[in-house]
């Protein structure tokens, strides 16, 4: 496991001590024991890693670097990130209970290659674009378009994904000139602290990028700091909308990530073996413990029966257990209080009339740690609380539909709108419908080719603000110039 050599503050790129003399203990989900105690940050603390960040946005050589030069600083620092993966992949196990292949391919070599493609790209990034000539009255005009950093951002991340999301947002906020303060969940704060000891190992400027704890307190201090330029959060749609109010009173720019509740739609005539192996691993994937995951699954009426008995199936081969073990596939829940939100839902679920077709309870023999079995429900209808809130566990939907219009009603029946998947025997047509879902990403017939660095990632309605990964992730993290001036007299 990694340890973190000094868990203290990471402000003006030195170790400091926090204000208070509170901790945060970093709790093992799969074994209840705490692996680490963390200092608590107070505002002041914030108050250092805002102003530090300040000052190196301000009056540091990184906003003023060429974009080579920057490409080059952040190319050492993802490759530290890579040096570094059996201790980072035994840490994602430790301290967000990801299952050994999870940790590995998707907590860290997917991040690991989101971050590589935006550190090659700030060399080649267009920061300036040509305007048009502009003829008129008075005279040949000619002009720039400048793409400039925001200044310093607050990178506020969740505990489903830390690493994954804290290099994410440090990475390309960085490449275009920024500096960060990034605070982690109070859950799965050690990660981001490593990112501290990478940042002193690629030599990035002091104050560049700054780690700093804490919770509720300290998070609505960051999104009100006056030193703040901008927030960048990914988490649940109820905090999202408490940050994008407390950033308001600044006029700050948001970014914002938010929760999902993505349809999984199959139609007659597809791979219904195929669906179903892919469903049932897309729902249980973390525990289902993340924000795209496609936890509702819309199956035409002739082959819903049959989607429901192959999904059981394949939910019945999940192992779920010591997530330190390469055969388990699914770790367990992040604390006690989520695994009790998921049991609350199934009870909930059950009472207004739908059928549990697989799990629904703790898996027996495991009496330590938060685990919970993989569960499946059946005749659901789209009203009902399971198929409408983020649950963020393990626990998916069958709903039935009769034709294409009802299916797309059905998919787009939420406040939600981050990702979708369609199966469809007919490409043209499948992708005809994907024109139609409300979310900001929708694969067809399971996608391919893997996470694709040039795809925007985002949401519809009430998953989010923006867009993040490509070109597009970048502009988010800039500000537009426009500089005019005259190219002759008339």
């Amino acid at each position: 496991m990694t340890v973190v050599r000094a868990p203290r503050l990471y402000i003006g790129g030195a170790w400091q001590d926090a204000t208070g003399d509170g901790t945060v203990a970093v709790v093992n989900p799969a074994t209840e024991e705490v692996v680490a105690e963390v200092p608590q940050a107070s505002p002041a603390d914030v108050d250092r890693a805002v102003g530090a960040a300040r000052r190196a946005f301000d009056e540091g050589p990184w906003p003023r670097m060429t974009p080579r030069e920057r490409s080059d600083a952040l190319g050492r620092f993802v490759q530290a990130v890579a040096d570094r993966r059996p201790e980072l992949v035994d840490l994602i196990i430790t301290e967000a209970g990801a299952a050994r292949p999870i940790a590995q391919a998707l907590q860290f070599d997917t991040p690991l290659r989101y971050a590589a493609w935006f550190a090659e790209r700030a060399a080649s990034f267009p920061f300036l674009d040509p305007l048009p000539p502009n003829a008129g009255p008075r005279g040949l005009g000619q002009g720039v378009i400048l793409k400039e950093p925001i200044g310093v951002v607050a990178a506020i991340t969740p505990f489903n994904f830390p690493l994954y999301l804290n290099l994410v947002k440090v990475v390309p906020a960085l490449a275009v000139g920024n500096a960060v303060v990034l605070k982690p969940s109070p859950l799965t704060p050690l990660e981001a602290l490593v990112l501290g000891e990478i940042a002193d190992a690629a030599e990035l400027p002091p104050g560049v990028l700054n780690v700093v704890t804490g919770d509720a307190r300290e998070s609505a201090h960051l999104t009100t700091h006056p030193g703040v330029d901008m927030v960048s959060f990914t988490g649940s749609d109820a905090v999202g909308k408490k940050i994008m109010g407390q950033a308001a009173e600044g006029l700050k720019k948001v970014l914002l990530e938010l929760g999902g509740k993505s349809p999984n739609i199959v139609f007659a005539g597809a791979d219904v073996e195929k669906f179903a192996a892919s469903a049932a691993a897309g729902f249980t994937i973390h525990a289902g413990q993340g924000c795209a995951l496609p936890t509702r699954i819309l199956a035409e009426r002739s082959v819903y029966d049959e989607v429901v008995d192959r999904m059981a199936a394949h939910l019945g081969k999940v192992t779920v257990g010591d997530p330190t073990d390469p055969k388990v596939a699914m770790g367990p829940l992040i604390r006690e209080s989520q695994r009790e939100r998921v049991e609350r839902y199934v009870a909930e679920g059950t009472a207004q009339g739908a059928r549990v077709a697989y799990g629904g309870t703790r898996p027996p023999g495991l009496t330590r740690g938060f685990f919970y079995l993989p569960t499946l429900f059946a005749d659901v209808h789209s009203s009902m609380s399971i198929a409408q809130d983020e649950i963020f566990g393990p626990v998916g939907v069958a709903i039935a539909f009769d034709d294409e219009d009802e299916a797309i009603a059905i998919a787009n029946d939420t406040r939600y709108g981050l990702a979708a998947s369609i199966w469809h025997p007919d490409p043209v047509r499948a992708f005809e419908l994907a024109r139609r879902v409300q979310a900001g990403t929708v694969s067809i017939n399971g996608g391919g080719g893997g996470p694709n660095p040039w795809g925007p990632f985002g949401g519809y309605k009430q998953s989010g603000i923006g867009r993040e990964f490509g070109d597009y992730g970048l502009l988010e993290y800039t500000q537009l110039k426009t500089v005019s001036w005259s190219a002759g007299r008339p």
